[in-house]
């Protein structure tokens, strides 16, 4: 299959682990949240940040071994300037998160974890083509 129905396919492969990966740090920023900086002003802030940490080691890691496996992405990114560019292109993400947790949770007085599960189907998006763009190559994702 070639073209944009490999493409789908793969996004379709990336959606999934992406889901495990929102597991992770949705799991960790609730757990943070809940527990060690209920009381801190930032802290939905601060544990947004720790839950995307944990997401982005997740993704790295299941996204190199179930999502760009083509012969063309072979050790592409299991270098330490592809890790680095996959966590540039997540920090991106981040800002947009962490943007869209401000404004739901400060402005529009939503509760955190409604506002996250809606950020993070904005974002997701991004993630995918910046990786397969920035890291992988998108000549590599059309064969």
């Amino acid at each position: 299959m070639d073209g944009p129905y490999a493409m789908l396919k793969e996004f379709a492969r990336y959606a999934i682990v992406g889901g495990v990966a929102f597991l992770a740090d949705f799991g960790t920023l609730v757990l943070v949240q809940e527990t060690a900086l209920r009381t801190f002003e930032w802290g939905v802030y601060v544990s947004t940040v720790m839950g995307f940490l944990v997401g982005l080691a997740v993704n790295y890691v299941l996204s190199l071994k179930f999502v760009f496996t083509r012969d063309g992405d072979a050790g592409k990114g299991r270098t330490a300037g592809a890790f680095l560019a996959f966590g540039a292109i997540g920090l991106i993400g981040l800002a947009a998160t962490e943007l869209g947790m401000w404004v739901g949770v400060e402005i529009l007085e939503w509760n955190y974890r409604v506002v996250k599960f809606l950020v993070t189907g904005l974002v997701l998006a991004w993630n995918y083509l910046g990786r397969r763009i920035f890291v992988f190559g998108l000549e590599s994702g059309a064969q």
